[in-house]
């Protein structure tokens, strides 16, 4: 079994462990109003993965996933916080996931729309944060609904409101706080898809850092770490995945 001086050297080549930081996802991360910091549960995940392996953590911040998701790509970051998809798996190696969120649609409050179902059928257009997981997911599965996207997952309501699109799509606990700052707004019943939240690592560093990723993950679930954060910080409608 690998150490952790040799996960070290693996994780951390430059020194320093650098993680990539999504503000995309209000769930995940958020910056403090007030100083810029991000905090939030993927950033409590990236301290304690740094203590474990004992070395100095830089965050490294972006405003989308899909500026997270290349930043790892092209290793000017270590690891990040992804949800799984099949193309970003092309260069990540996934974790197992750590926390289950739900993509639900939002509509105006007189649409015609009342079930997901409905929502994928000619002439209607669907905004989504560029890039994102559900741009992603829904790029594959959208048949006949066109994809409008927007320039990040935090701008999808503004989008759909601005160019007034039929559907708005994201993280369920986003676009409940649109809609109530917003007014008129509802969110069709149940949800279009789960999004699956792990942690992941460029391909390139091997098996055996993937594999030690893979644990960490394991471990935070199983000792209550992940509920405590979601907790921490106030988070509500996520809930702690599975064991993997």
């Amino acid at each position: 079994m690998a150490t952790n001086a040799s996960l070290a050297k693996l994780f951390a080549p430059t020194g320093t462990l650098r993680a990539s930081i999504n503000l995309g996802n209000p769930i995940l991360a958020n910056a403090d109003p007030a100083t810029g910091a991000p905090f939030g549960v993927s950033i409590d995940l990236a301290k304690a993965f740094a203590l474990r392996l004992g070395v100095p953590l830089e965050l490294v911040v972006m405003d989308t996933a899909g500026k997270s998701v290349q930043a790892v790509n092209e290793e000017r970051a270590d690891f990040g916080f992804f949800a799984i998809d099949p193309v970003r798996g092309k260069e990540i190696a996934f974790t197992a996931p750590y926390v289950l969120i739900e993509g639900c649609y939002l509509v105006r409050e007189e649409s015609p729309l009342s079930t997901n179902e409905e929502v994928d059928q000619a002439g209607r257009r669907v905004a989504v944060g560029l890039g994102s997981a559900y741009d992603l997911f829904l790029t594959r599965e959208l048949k006949h609904a066109e994809i409008v996207r927007a320039p990040s997952s935090p701008t999808t309501v503004a989008t759909f409101v601005e160019q007034n699109l039929d559907v708005a799509a994201g993280v369920k606990q986003q676009l409940e706080a649109d809609a109530r700052q917003r007014g008129g707004l509802r969110l069709l019943p149940g949800h279009f898809m789960v999004i699956r939240q792990a942690m992941g690592v460029p391909k390139t560093r091997g098996e055996a850092a993937a594999d030690a990723l893979r644990a960490f993950v394991e471990e935070m679930k199983a000792s209550g770490f992940v509920a405590e954060a979601l907790a921490r910080h106030g988070i509500e409608g996520a809930a702690v995945a599975p064991p993997g």
